[in-house]
């Protein structure tokens, strides 16, 4: 099997992009990515092309990376349209991985593009209630979003657990503000505290509006290729792939793992690295308390000590293992088809010490925690990855 590098990764600001499409912000991000790997685009042998919900917004369906890469010099490749929720452009990541590390290309584009915003509101809630069981959910009476109902199940849950309050989870919205107004590419910047925070409109108890990621538009693009490529073309100071894992929800059983617990402990192993190895990591923070959830999941802390982590400032920029340092889903932005490949870029940033401000110190291994929809009580696709920095 071939190892793999990020020859390189850019990105769109996330935002309300009104006079934007689906076309001109993937090709913005490819430009960018080309230009960082610093190579010419007919040197890309196929892309994977990552959205999750043009086909409602915009009426997009079937051919959305034909459509989009038509007058961009990459038509006529062999194109893969990736669709997998919120995870869709991480899943591509994976399947672009896979088909370089077993030596079907040298190198390829992998995309992920979503325009969220539309004047008609219904259309965008539509597409964000699609990504789950519609035949169970059909028949009953919608007053919200079901992802932020689940969401805020589980963290009443928590707290009733753990004795954890509503302000302490307001100061990881807090935090990952704080990290996004250093990042030029998110979508809010403007420093908020926690009680700012606390006082938003409720959405679904506990969860503020502040505490819970907004609609957004944006794309996200990398070059991978073999390691033989890169030494070929001279390609130095590139970023390994160590692990790339994509895994999904199963019925719930008491004491079982969840998604992202097993996709953590594969990517582990396939790395031959464990949880106080990482020195940064993305992770997928669709409201601010999943995200201490998920600091348990991956094996940063033990169950129910995510909150030490917090109130000990170890997840914040300086701490011994920064978390969302990009600002996160909730801050950064979440267009859905583009947020896997969004975590790509901050990570890769950060292993070649590119982030200025917001620079994690000597970061040499990163890991990336995407998911998307939601199946039964766990996200119906999960992706975790992990990467090196090189010389």
């Amino acid at each position: 099997m071939n190892p793999v590098k990020v020859l390189g990764v850019g990105m769109t600001k996330f935002a309300r992009h009104e006079h934007e499409t689906l076309r001109s912000l993937a090709q913005s991000a490819i430009t960018e990515a080309l230009a960082d790997a610093q190579i010419n685009k007919k040197e890309i042998q196929a892309v994977f092309f990552a959205n999750s919900m043009a086909g409602f917004v915009t009426g997009q369906e079937c051919v959305r990376g034909q459509v989009s890469l038509w007058d961009s010099g990459l038509s006529g490749l062999p194109v893969y349209n990736v669709e997998n929720a919120c995870a869709s452009a991480s899943t591509a990541f994976n399947l672009a991985h896979m088909a370089v590390k077993s030596g079907q290309y040298d190198v390829v584009l992998v995309v992920g593009v979503e325009k969220l915003f539309h004047q008609d509101r219904t259309r965008t809630l539509k597409a964000l209630a699609a990504a789950t069981d519609v035949e169970l959910i059909k028949d009953r009476e919608m007053q919200g979003s079901i992802f932020i109902e689940s969401y805020a199940q589980r963290t009443r849950a928590y707290m009733d657990k753990f004795g954890v309050s509503p302000l302490e989870f307001a100061h990881i919205s807090e935090k990952n503000r704080f990290h996004a107004s250093l990042n030029p590419y998110a979508q809010y910047r403007n420093l908020i505290t926690a009680e700012e925070i606390l006082n938003s409109p409720m959405v679904s108890d506990p969860l503020t509006r502040l505490m819970c990621s907004p609609i957004g538009d944006g794309a996200a693009a990398a070059v991978i290729s073999s390691h033989e490529y890169a030494k070929r073309k001279y390609l130095r100071g590139r970023v390994d792939v160590l692990a790339s894992v994509v895994n999904s929800s199963a019925p719930y059983i008491e004491d079982s793992e969840r998604a992202a617990e097993r996709a953590a402990k594969r990517a582990y192993e396939l790395a031959g690295v464990g949880p106080d190895d990482i020195d940064v990591a993305e992770v997928h923070d669709s409201v601010s308390p999943v995200e201490l959830l998920i600091y348990e999941s991956l094996g940063f802390c033990k169950e129910g000590e995510g909150i030490k982590l917090l109130q000990e400032k170890a997840t914040t920029l300086g701490g011994r293992i920064p978390v969302n340092t990009s600002g996160g889903l909730v801050s950064k932005g979440n267009p859905s088809g583009a947020t896997g490949l969004a975590q790509i870029c901050e990570v890769v940033w950060q292993l070649r010490g590119q982030t200025g401000d917001r620079q994690v110190e000597g970061a040499r291994v990163g890991l990336t925690e995407n998911a998307g929809g939601r199946v039964g009580s766990d996200s119906a696709a999960l992706a975790v990855h992990i990467f090196c920095s090189t010389t």
